[in-house]
Protein backbone atom coordinates (compact mmCIF):
# COMPACT_ATOMS: atom_id res chain seq x y z
CA UNK A 1 0.00 0.00 0.00
CA UNK A 2 1.31 3.40 -0.75
CA UNK A 3 0.14 6.84 -0.06
CA UNK A 4 0.96 8.23 -3.69
CA UNK A 5 -2.17 10.09 -4.96
CA UNK A 6 -2.41 10.12 -8.62
CA UNK A 7 -5.16 12.30 -10.73
CA UNK A 8 -6.53 10.40 -13.43
CA UNK A 9 -8.54 12.88 -16.20
CA UNK A 10 -11.77 11.85 -17.51
CA UNK A 11 -12.96 9.09 -15.22
CA UNK A 12 -15.58 8.06 -17.26
CA UNK A 13 -13.26 7.15 -20.53
CA UNK A 14 -12.01 3.06 -21.40
CA UNK A 15 -8.83 4.12 -20.75
CA UNK A 16 -8.75 5.92 -17.59
CA UNK A 17 -11.05 3.50 -16.23
CA UNK A 18 -7.84 0.65 -16.77
CA UNK A 19 -5.95 2.72 -15.93
CA UNK A 20 -7.30 3.78 -12.11
CA UNK A 21 -8.08 -0.14 -11.90
CA UNK A 22 -4.43 -0.78 -11.97
CA UNK A 23 -3.41 2.03 -10.22
CA UNK A 24 -6.15 1.10 -7.55
CA UNK A 25 -4.62 -2.59 -7.42
CA UNK A 26 -1.21 -1.25 -7.28
CA UNK A 27 -2.13 0.64 -3.54
CA UNK A 28 -2.62 4.04 -4.69
CA UNK A 29 -4.90 6.39 -4.11
CA UNK A 30 -6.96 8.06 -7.23
CA UNK A 31 -8.48 11.30 -7.65
CA UNK A 32 -10.42 11.74 -11.10
CA UNK A 33 -12.40 13.94 -12.85
CA UNK A 34 -15.69 13.74 -14.43
CA UNK A 35 -17.75 16.93 -15.58
CA UNK A 36 -20.98 15.68 -14.43
CA UNK A 37 -21.78 14.47 -10.41
CA UNK A 38 -23.61 11.98 -11.55
CA UNK A 39 -21.42 9.88 -13.18
CA UNK A 40 -19.65 9.05 -10.07
CA UNK A 41 -21.83 5.95 -9.16
CA UNK A 42 -21.32 4.72 -12.93
CA UNK A 43 -17.38 5.19 -12.70
CA UNK A 44 -17.04 2.79 -9.58
CA UNK A 45 -19.34 -0.10 -10.39
CA UNK A 46 -17.04 -0.28 -13.73
CA UNK A 47 -14.20 -1.19 -11.21
CA UNK A 48 -15.98 -3.03 -8.82
CA UNK A 49 -16.68 -5.15 -12.46
CA UNK A 50 -12.47 -5.16 -12.49
CA UNK A 51 -12.30 -6.52 -8.74
CA UNK A 52 -11.86 -3.27 -6.75
CA UNK A 53 -13.76 -1.45 -4.53
CA UNK A 54 -11.85 1.52 -4.25
CA UNK A 55 -14.17 2.90 -1.00
CA UNK A 56 -12.42 6.02 0.07
CA UNK A 57 -9.15 5.78 -1.93
CA UNK A 58 -10.92 6.68 -5.07
CA UNK A 59 -12.54 10.66 -5.24
CA UNK A 60 -13.66 13.03 -7.64
CA UNK A 61 -13.45 16.54 -8.76
CA UNK A 62 -15.66 17.81 -11.75
CA UNK A 63 -13.54 19.80 -13.85
CA UNK A 64 -13.89 19.85 -17.85
CA UNK A 65 -11.39 20.73 -20.08
CA UNK A 66 -12.60 23.57 -21.78
CA UNK A 67 -12.86 25.38 -18.58
CA UNK A 68 -10.17 26.84 -16.08
CA UNK A 69 -12.60 25.51 -13.11
CA UNK A 70 -11.68 22.95 -11.25
CA UNK A 71 -7.91 22.05 -12.55
CA UNK A 72 -6.14 23.04 -9.13
CA UNK A 73 -8.51 21.55 -7.02
CA UNK A 74 -7.64 18.05 -9.16
CA UNK A 75 -4.08 18.52 -8.82
CA UNK A 76 -3.59 19.91 -5.89
CA UNK A 77 -1.37 17.63 -3.19
CA UNK A 78 -1.18 14.99 -6.35
CA UNK A 79 2.04 13.16 -6.54
CA UNK A 80 1.41 11.86 -10.38
CA UNK A 81 -1.20 13.05 -12.89
CA UNK A 82 -2.08 10.15 -15.87
CA UNK A 83 -3.30 12.39 -18.40
CA UNK A 84 -5.62 10.73 -21.52
CA UNK A 85 -8.82 12.86 -21.64
CA UNK A 86 -9.88 14.90 -24.77
CA UNK A 87 -12.99 17.15 -25.02
CA UNK A 88 -14.95 15.67 -27.80
CA UNK A 89 -17.23 18.28 -29.75
CA UNK A 90 -20.74 17.05 -31.02
CA UNK A 91 -21.50 15.30 -33.79
CA UNK A 92 -21.63 18.41 -36.54
CA UNK A 93 -18.49 19.68 -35.64
CA UNK A 94 -15.58 18.65 -37.97
CA UNK A 95 -13.27 21.59 -38.50
CA UNK A 96 -10.00 21.46 -37.24
CA UNK A 97 -10.75 24.48 -34.19
CA UNK A 98 -14.06 22.37 -33.41
CA UNK A 99 -11.06 19.55 -31.95
CA UNK A 100 -8.01 20.39 -32.15
CA UNK A 101 -8.06 23.62 -30.09
CA UNK A 102 -10.23 22.42 -27.55
CA UNK A 103 -7.75 19.56 -27.22
CA UNK A 104 -4.70 21.91 -27.33
CA UNK A 105 -5.91 23.92 -24.35
CA UNK A 106 -7.40 20.68 -22.41
CA UNK A 107 -3.50 19.63 -22.46
CA UNK A 108 -2.18 23.29 -20.76
CA UNK A 109 -4.92 23.18 -18.06
CA UNK A 110 -3.86 20.01 -17.00
CA UNK A 111 0.00 21.05 -17.65
CA UNK A 112 -0.57 24.47 -15.74
CA UNK A 113 -2.67 22.73 -12.86
CA UNK A 114 -0.05 20.21 -12.41
CA UNK A 115 2.81 22.78 -12.48
CA UNK A 116 1.44 25.12 -9.86
CA UNK A 117 0.66 21.78 -7.54
CA UNK A 118 4.28 21.09 -7.96
CA UNK A 119 3.23 17.51 -9.07
CA UNK A 120 6.08 15.23 -9.66
CA UNK A 121 5.39 13.69 -12.84
CA UNK A 122 3.30 13.66 -15.67
CA UNK A 123 2.13 10.79 -17.87
CA UNK A 124 0.51 11.81 -21.45
CA UNK A 125 -1.61 8.96 -23.21
CA UNK A 126 -2.38 9.03 -26.39
CA UNK A 127 -5.34 8.05 -28.82
CA UNK A 128 -5.52 5.72 -32.23
CA UNK A 129 -5.60 8.86 -33.98
CA UNK A 130 -1.88 9.64 -33.85
CA UNK A 131 -0.65 6.21 -35.40
CA UNK A 132 -3.83 4.91 -37.61
CA UNK A 133 -5.16 7.80 -39.95
CA UNK A 134 -4.38 9.25 -42.98
CA UNK A 135 -2.80 6.59 -44.65
CA UNK A 136 -3.39 3.19 -46.60
CA UNK A 137 -1.92 -0.08 -44.57
CA UNK A 138 -2.60 -3.30 -43.72
CA UNK A 139 -4.52 -2.50 -40.33
CA UNK A 140 -4.35 -6.97 -39.71
CA UNK A 141 -0.17 -5.60 -38.84
CA UNK A 142 0.19 -4.40 -35.39
CA UNK A 143 1.23 -1.13 -34.88
CA UNK A 144 4.19 0.05 -33.53
CA UNK A 145 6.62 2.63 -33.32
CA UNK A 146 6.59 3.42 -36.91
CA UNK A 147 3.70 4.19 -37.26
CA UNK A 148 1.92 7.70 -37.49
CA UNK A 149 -0.70 9.39 -39.11
CA UNK A 150 -0.51 11.00 -42.39
CA UNK A 151 -1.31 14.57 -41.32
CA UNK A 152 -1.68 15.53 -44.99
CA UNK A 153 -3.93 13.01 -45.81
CA UNK A 154 -7.89 13.09 -46.28
CA UNK A 155 -9.16 12.61 -42.62
CA UNK A 156 -11.72 13.95 -40.73
CA UNK A 157 -9.98 15.70 -37.37
CA UNK A 158 -11.23 12.52 -34.81
CA UNK A 159 -10.96 9.67 -36.59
Amino acid sequence: MTDKLVLVTGGTDFIAQHCMLALLKAGYRVRTTIRSPGREAEVRAHLEVGGVDAGNRLSFVIADLTDDRGWAEAAAACDYVMHGASPTPSGDQTSEEDWIGPAVNGNFRVLRAARDAGVKRVVLTSAFGAIGVGHKRDHRRPFDETDWSNLNGNVAPYQ
